[in-house]
């Protein structure tokens, strides 16, 4: 509280985190799922874009924003305590008004633009699909027909925003489930290949090593 520098981090959506205590280091953190705000509109990511699939935003906060700022977090966590139990509107509400607050400050101390462009929210759209279809769906001209655009076009878009190609996306997010299956679940290697929607475990074998450098087994027995 007494240094006078102070950090906004917006953690990329969909992945999983782990933190260690700091005593030097004080702050607020809020985890919450999109369905937090189902009464207010489906596209949650589209209204709040710093909360990017892609990479973590991180954003300084002069000593004038930090102390505007704070009390927004404090009154999210004061209606959270007081009340009961369920589905604590209060709070989400206040958490609401508190992400507009902080849409406000981004689009008025970084350049918006950034996050708002058209080939952007075209990433925005495809990694959410992704997220949702990635084992039924493994072919960049499934997600095109569902984004209404050509194959071709959606490639392009997603390498000139993100530097990648649009099928490592896919897998990546195959072998993230893959990983996270194999450390906190009790399936075994042949469970989890018929889960991810591949033909048989050998082929998940191979992908899998192709992906991250390592067998399933290999990659389960060293965590």
């Amino acid at each position: 509280m007494n240094n006078p520098e102070a950090y906004l981090v917006c953690h990329s959506p969909d992945l999983v985190y782990s933190f260690s205590k700091a005593d030097a280091l004080e702050g607020y953190i809020f985890y919450f799922k999109p369905e937090c705000f189902s009464f207010f509109k489906p596209n949650f990511h589209q209204e709040f874009p710093f909360f990017n699939r892609l990479y973590t935003n991180l954003f300084t906060l002069n000593q004038a924003a930090y102390h505007q700022l704070t009390p927004n977090f404090e009154e999210v966590f004061i209606a959270y305590e007081r009340s009961s139990e369920g589905a604590h509107i209060e709070a989400r509400l206040k958490l609401l008004a508190l992400l507009y607050r902080v849409k406000e400050f981004v689009n008025e101390q970084y350049d918006a633009a950034r996050f708002a462009s058209p080939d952007q929210g075209l990433l925005n759209k495809y990694l959410h699909l992704v997220n949702s279809h990635y084992i039924e769906k493994r072919t960049v001209k499934e997600y095109a027909d569902l984004l209404s655009v050509t194959p071709n076009h959606l490639s392009h878009t997603i390498k000139a925003v993100s530097g990648k190609n649009a099928l490592s996306y896919i897998s990546e997010r195959l072998v993230r489930e893959a990983k996270s299956l194999l450390l906190y679940t009790d399936f075994n290697i042949t469970e989890i290949a018929y889960r991810l929607g591949f033909s048989d475990p050998a082929n998940f074998g191979k992908f899998f090593k192709k992906e991250s450098g390592v067998t399933p087994s290999a990659f389960s027995k060293n965590a």
